[in-house]
């Protein structure tokens, strides 16, 4: 059996700068390349990042080569597997169950939304991403965790810089200086934190991990809160940019989502269209085969969920936004044992309750241009900037 073909051409910069069109290319010609600038193997089609995120004994998430372990400074709970990753999921989940959602965050986030959304000007031309997606992201993620004590420049300003690390495959020193100094500012909140909310519990996720019954280790627990910080706020973040990109450029389309009060709906095809979590690593465990190709035990296997989320197989125009579609079997928040732990804050925070809120209060907001929007993103994706006029 032969191993899959080698591809030198590609670069980092193109895949930050639009994939698309290559996942394109690779899903129709070469669905399982290796790509010599990230010293991985790219898996493009649906059922093969599915067949390798169900199978955790032959695709380790434990990949020693991933930048995620210095970014964090700590081997976290996204690059363990068995026994060992379920116990440190079950610490933070509590916090994230669907019924503490429903019961105890639902009111705080429809308070906080209506805060942010209250303080945008009527009739102006507004960056929604830097002015409302990404505050509020942030600003629910410090509640849910248990350190509302953060600022909202500084929860964005750590995960941007954790996300900058985890993603650094091209290992320059200048992302991880900039992760260590904001691991250390991090580390100094928590530790100022912790008496107060192991003698206060709140239900936050800092709070449920330091007064479980059998805690896990005090520095998986600040790790465990950083994993949250880094995606917790990007995916939630871009998830709004995008349905907002996708309505605004679609007008016909976001007339009949408010016909049909299909909120959630558009919320499922936006992450679809641009999943926030684009790629994942897996570290090949065995001698394997996938897509015919021989997988060689040690080497590391990159599912692209975002190209997975386009593939051909499944969707007719994948590569269009188009919420009304019969089925949407998206990768977006993973699937496996990994399937991401913030799927429901998403869903229920920007799906149920922002987008509703945002454009009845807005209900003629213009995208102004769509061409001046950026998107940018090879690991996590999303717009950089969403100018819309406030009518």
């Amino acid at each position: 059996m032969a191993v899959a073909p080698l591809d030198d051409t590609i670069t980092l910069a193109q895949l930050t700068a639009d994939p698309y069109p290559l996942y394109q290319r690779m899903r129709r010609e070469t669905p399982v390349l290796r790509v010599k600038a990230l010293g991985r193997t790219f898996l493009t089609r649906a059922a093969l990042t599915k067949q390798v995120k169900d199978d955790p004994e032959t695709f380790s998430s434990d990949d020693p080569n991933t930048p995620m372990k210095p970014a964090f400074r700590a081997h976290t709970l996204m690059r363990k597997d068995g026994a060992e990753h379920m116990s440190e999921r079950k610490a933070i989940m509590p916090a994230l169950a669907p019924k503490r959602i429903n019961t105890d965050w639902g009111p705080l986030y429809e308070r906080l939304a209506e805060e942010y959304i209250s303080r945008l000007p009527r009739g102006e031309t507004v960056d929604l991403f830097r002015e409302l997606c990404g505050p509020l992201a942030a600003r629910i993620l410090a509640h849910i965790l248990g350190i509302p004590e953060a600022t909202d420049e500084q929860m964005r300003r750590w995960s941007q810089c954790l996300i900058d690390g985890a993603g650094n495959f091209g290992w320059k020193r200048e992302p991880f200086a900039a992760s260590d100094a904001a691991n250390d500012e991090m580390d100094a909140l928590f530790d100022r934190l912790r008496d107060e909310r192991i003698g206060n519990p709140d239900g936050s996720a800092f709070s449920s991990m330091l007064t479980a019954e059998n805690p896990i280790p005090l520095s998986q627990i600040y790790s465990n809160i950083k994993i949250a910080i880094g995606g917790g706020i990007n995916e939630p973040r871009d998830a709004l940019a995008t349905v907002l990109y996708g309505l605004l450029d679609n007008p016909d389309q976001l007339a009949e989502v408010k016909a049909q009060d299909a909120w959630g709906k558009a919320f499922e095809e936006a992450i679809r269209w641009v999943a926030p979590i684009q790629v994942s690593s897996r570290l090949v465990t065995a001698d394997t085969e996938l897509g015919g190709f021989e997988i060689p035990k040690g080497d590391t296997v990159m599912t692209i969920q975002a190209s997975a989320c386009r593939d051909e197989e499944l969707y007719e125009n994948g590569e269009d936004f188009f919420v009304f579609r019969d089925k949407n079997p998206h990768q977006a928040f993973g699937n496996g044992p990994h399937h991401c732990a913030g799927a429901h804050v998403a869903r229920r925070t920007v799906g149920r309750i922002i987008l509703p809120m945002l454009f009845d209060r807005f209900p003629d907001m213009k995208l102004d241009t769509a061409g001046d929007v950026v998107w940018k993103g090879f690991g996590f994706r999303g717009p950089i900037n969403l100018p819309v006029t406030l009518n």
